[in-house]
């Protein structure tokens, strides 16, 4: 089998939760080989994913974490104790044999324990640190620890969340986790793009903060442009604000709580949606655009009574084969288990987990034609490689590795 894009590159890799754990699972998923690093004093529970859920069944236990397994697939798995003296004497083994070293603790950890950039530099000089953290490592914030509802508020996705005339509702799940995770994966690439060009490393500080902040999009524009402050108005009713579309919305349909979308880009289109509803769609209010937008709540109750009784998947085939966008609003199991695109792109493959067994996870949304990505491997359990990377890669012996671990090293 040819190389990956990423399989002669090795990290060594302290991050976890998904800021962090989520960049090199994408490095990983390109052939990368990452060696996953926790501490076996608390069982690895400085990441609370491991334990937590969602579940598959009703087995609990540092193992069992549903988003441990997704964000840790096809990485290796070792325990070592940097709080141990022995512990301290062995990170170096691992970074003299690594590209990257990747961490999202509170700024300054790893540096608290005699490791910083400048010491991972005497011990490999072309190394590669990402340090992944609330605030940076400079800046008047560069000593506050947060988590993600933190994240979200100060970076202002908070406020842009809800109806414009009602609290903050807050986007209920750490989307700025997600960005964190791919700026981490952008950056890592690039760093090793200018080693590979000039055989240096270096430092890559990223704030996951300021990650968010990149979400923010129109709000910041419509801020910085017209001096407007506004909550996520267009998100929660597109027919709202400055509209160049009508109708542009989601409409319910037949069954409960179903919604089908649909957007009009222009008369022509309009006039096609209109030939379908029929009679009540011949109101000459509509004919145009500025017609439309200023009557839009009427035009919305008329669609909206249009598509009440029909199913939301025969109004998007309806719709689009007429050249209208239309789109049913899928629930998760309809969106992984029934729609075709689904096995198509291989979104959600299944892997093995050496105690759950057959596991669904997130796949990648690219494909490459020559070195593609593969998801294959469950998420390690609690050292399971150890033997595999202390002994195979750094050399020890059996007996060396049941020693420190009876230790409390690894």
């Amino acid at each position: 089998m040819p190389d990956k894009a990423l399989s002669r590159i090795r990290i060594t890799d302290f991050s976890g939760v998904l800021a962090g754990a989520g960049a090199s699972r994408i490095l990983a998923a390109f052939g990368a080989q990452v060696i996953r690093v926790e501490n076996p004093a608390n069982k690895g529970a400085w990441d609370p994913l491991r334990a937590s859920a969602p579940y598959i069944d009703e087995r609990r236990g540092h193992n069992f974490g549903g988003g441990w397994q997704n964000h840790n697939v096809e990485k290796l798995g070792v325990t070592l104790n940097l709080a141990t003296p022995k512990g301290r004497e062995l990170f170096p083994r691992l970074v003299a044999i690594s590209d990257i070293v990747a961490e999202n603790f509170a700024a300054g950890v790893l540096a608290r324990l005699g490791f910083a950039y400048e010491q991972l530099q005497s011990i490999k000089p072309d190394i590669i640190y990402l340090s992944n953290c609330g605030f940076g490592h400079w800046g008047p914030y560069e000593q506050f620890k947060t988590w993600g509802p933190i994240v979200q508020a100060f970076s202002g996705l908070t406020y842009t969340s809800g109806l414009p005339d009602r609290a903050p509702a807050g986007w209920g799940y750490s989307y700025m986790d997600h960005g964190g995770a791919y700026f981490g994966a952008i950056a890592m690439l690039a760093a090793l793009h200018h080693r590979h060009k000039t055989g240096e490393g270096q430092h890559i500080d990223l704030a996951t903060t300021e990650a968010a902040s990149t979400l923010m999009g129109t709000h910041i524009l419509d801020y910085t442009v017209n001096g407007r402050r506004t909550r996520n108005e267009h998100g929660v009713d597109s027919n709202r604000g400055e509209a160049l579309m009508a109708p542009h919305n989601i409409y319910a349909a037949n069954g409960e709580d179903e919604w089908v979308a649909i957007a009009c880009r222009d008369d022509a289109e309009w006039r096609a949606l209109a030939g379908e509803i029929g009679k009540r769609a011949e109101d000459p209010r509509f004919t145009m655009l500025e017609g439309r937008l200023a009557h839009r709540d009427d035009l919305e109750a008329l669609v909206g009574i249009w598509t009440a009784d029909q199913n939301k998947f025969a109004v998007q085939r309806r719709l689009q084969a007429l050249g209208i966008p239309a789109a049913a609003v899928q629930r998760p199991e309809e969106r992984v288990d029934k729609d075709p695109n689904t096995a198509a792109w291989g979104l959600w493959p299944q892997v093995h987990h050496n105690e759950m067994g057959k596991v669904r996870v997130d796949g990648i949304p690219v494909h490459a034609s020559a070195t593609d990505w593969e998801i294959k491997r469950g998420a390690p359990l609690l050292g399971q490689h150890n033997y595999e990377v202390y002994g195979g890669l750094l050399g020890m012996s059996d007996g060396e590795i049941a020693a420190l671990t009876a230790e409390g090293v690894l």
